[in-house]
């Protein structure tokens, strides 16, 4: 009913209702990633509350990247069959639940309850596929846009919030700083129980850019039926392909290199260097605008230039920055030339990871294989939640991880030039199977 007449107004002043959607899963995606941020802020207040060290504490954190990841090759399923408003909801209702029970939280397996199973599932829901299926349904025009503003808004939002998030610890107490994020995803729930609809038919409308003319036109595209063993026969079908388990990888040191390390570990590195979690928490904002822009010029970039040689520098340039880490004295002018070039290809890669796996599997298959290929992303940052804050507690510094970090993104860099050669320039669209019945 709110849906239809918003819809009604919107439409009477040239405005189209799937940017209310876009904006709704925007704002979802955006307080996800704030809520998968916030843990690395709260590492060592717990620690010092509880006596639990940073390695038990990442453990927890390890396992909801791992879940986080796993969950992306059955999202798509779970929206197929249930609805983009139902698994939105879901997430949002797990992500809220959790972040306010581990106030309660005073033993460990309490801390794997609340923030590996229902924070990994619940983010999981959410991920990047949530993007691509809103991008397919609801957009025909501007969809590439559409794509890359809502894959920035992944990664921003676990920087951006972390000053206040910081600033909160520091004065009223680590317990404070989950009110945001509850209070977020409460209001955003809302707004998807009576704003979201599945796809534009649900309101009588056709997507974005498409005229009654194309529409017409437009062959019919049988989706292939998805259910739970649709996954697992994806990845049988692609695991004989070289360009897969090279783009699988790659994107698992993209994981073990940003997420697992950087936004686990970065406020308790520069906590071991005399920096207190405000500022710290600041060059990590600071990231997250200069993510911003390099997401959406990378997806510009990935439609002009050979995709292969986009990662090489990405990965290239991150592990030099990673190098400089240790030895940037850890002033706000070192951290600052570190946050720019950091953060300009912190998700930057997303891009042509998608461009490339588009051309080699199609647009029938692309969702579900990049599904497999983000868990890869989230596997690699559960292994570096996990072994960083293992070398923290056993050598009390966190350098030789920032190094083997770096070292692999230089791998990284090299290995991705071994794909193949796209045929084809032409941008090949993300889409998850079924997607856009």
């Amino acid at each position: 009913m709110f849906a239809q007449q918003l819809s009604l107004w919107l439409q009477r002043r040239g405005i189209h209702y799937g940017w209310v959607v876009a904006a709704i899963t925007f704002l979802t995606m955006l307080t996800m990633s704030a809520a998968l941020g916030l843990p690395g802020a709260m590492m060592q207040p717990l620690g010092k509350e509880f006596g639990w060290s940073t390695g038990e504490i990442s453990s927890a954190l390890a396992l909801r990247f791992a879940l986080f990841g796993l969950m992306g090759p059955f999202a798509a399923v779970l929206m197929e069959r249930y609805g983009l408003r139902a698994v939105m909801c879901v997430g949002l209702a797990l992500v809220g639940s959790g972040m306010a029970l581990v106030t309660f939280a005073s033993q460990l397996w309490q801390l794997f309850v609340v923030w590996s199973l229902m924070l990994g599932i619940g983010t999981g829901l959410t991920a990047l596929v949530l993007g691509a299926v809103v991008a397919n349904r609801w957009f025909v025009g501007r969809r590439g846009l559409v794509v890359g503003m809502l894959t920035a808004s992944a990664a921003t939002g676990q920087l951006a919030f972390l000053p206040v998030a910081a600033w909160m610890i520091e004065h009223w107490g680590w317990r404070s700083a989950v009110t945001p994020v509850f209070v977020g995803a409460a209001l955003i729930g809302a707004l998807c129980l009576l704003f979201v609809r599945n796809r534009p038919s649900d309101i009588g409308m056709l997507p974005y850019g498409q005229t009654p003319e194309a529409a017409a036109a437009a062959p019919k595209v049988t989706a292939i039926a998805m259910n739970w063993r649709t996954p697992f026969t994806t990845l049988r079908e692609v695991s004989g392909n070289r360009t897969f388990w090279i783009l699988a990888g790659t994107f698992f040191i993209c994981g073990l290199s940003t997420n697992g390390l950087v936004q686990t570990h970065f406020i308790s590195l520069c906590g071991d260097n005399g920096m207190s979690a405000v500022p710290a928490a600041s060059v990590l904002a600071m990231m997250g605008a200069f993510d911003f822009v390099g997401t959406i010029l990378s997806g510009w970039l990935s439609d002009r230039y050979d995709n292969r040689k986009l990662l090489f520098w990405y990965y290239g340039l991150r592990g030099l920055s990673l190098f400089w880490l240790p030895h940037s004295e850890f002033t706000i002018y070192g951290l600052g030339i570190f946050a720019m070039f950091y953060g300009l290809d912190w998700i930057a890669t997303v891009p042509p990871t998608v461009k490339l796996a588009g051309a080699e599997f199609g647009a029938q298959k692309v969702g579900l294989v990049f599904g497999w290929i983000f868990a890869a992303h989230q596997l690699g940052a559960a292994t570096a939640a996990y072994g960083a804050g293992f070398a923290r507690t056993l050598l009390l510094t966190y350098t030789p991880a920032l190094y083997a970090a770096g070292a692999a993104c230089l791998i990284a860099a090299l290995v991705v030039m071994a794909i193949r050669r796209p045929v084809s320039s032409a941008a090949p669209t993300l889409r998850v199977t079924g997607a856009a019945r």
